[in-house]
């Protein structure tokens, strides 16, 4: 599995500029929104879903501060019941641990298996802020430099709105 440094080697080879922000583990976003405050930039929230037959994998990214209504979003998206992946599946798809879902873990998704849904209302934003693949870091990243890292990886995804 590709981590970190993996990360930071790629970012720079496709010339995308990051500000690096350490900090202690974020096991929440209220513990984040903490250490979060002083960033100028769209802080987002990432939550990896499974189709109930488990063959479709979802990485749904929203501002932070914004709760999801799954049942809505299953509704809209018409995928079936979907419920949070387990540990192994984040391990497999994206190679990271819980508490550090980002979409730079797509860099582990070989198979170009996971899709992304990402709020439309983080389009307000010059810069996106994500973990680097572990909750102990934040890297902000102009939104052009994050759509460059997805075209790169291949994955599939859309923006969407999220809420009315």
């Amino acid at each position: 599995m590709r981590g970190q440094q993996e990360l930071y080697d790629l970012l720079q080879m496709l010339a995308i500029p990051y500000e690096y922000h350490e900090h202690p583990p974020l096991a929440t976003i209220e513990e984040a929104a903490i250490h979060w405050k002083d960033l100028d930039s769209g802080k987002c929230k990432n939550i990896f879903f499974r189709n109930h037959k488990g063959d479709r994998h979802y990485l749904v990214i929203l501002e932070h501060l914004r709760q999801l209504n799954i049942r809505d979003l299953e509704k809209r998206l018409r995928q079936g019941k979907l419920t949070f992946a387990s540990d192994q599946r984040l391990k497999k798809y994206l190679g990271v641990e819980p508490g550090s879902v980002s979409p730079f873990g797509l860099i582990n998704d070989m198979e170009k298996h996971v899709h992304l849904f990402i709020d439309e209302k983080l389009n307000e934003y010059d810069k996106l802020a994500f973990h680097p693949n572990v909750n102990t870091a934040t890297i902000v990243v102009p939104k052009p430099g994050f759509l460059k890292f997805l075209s790169h990886t291949g994955n599939t995804f859309e923006f969407i709105k999220l809420y009315e």
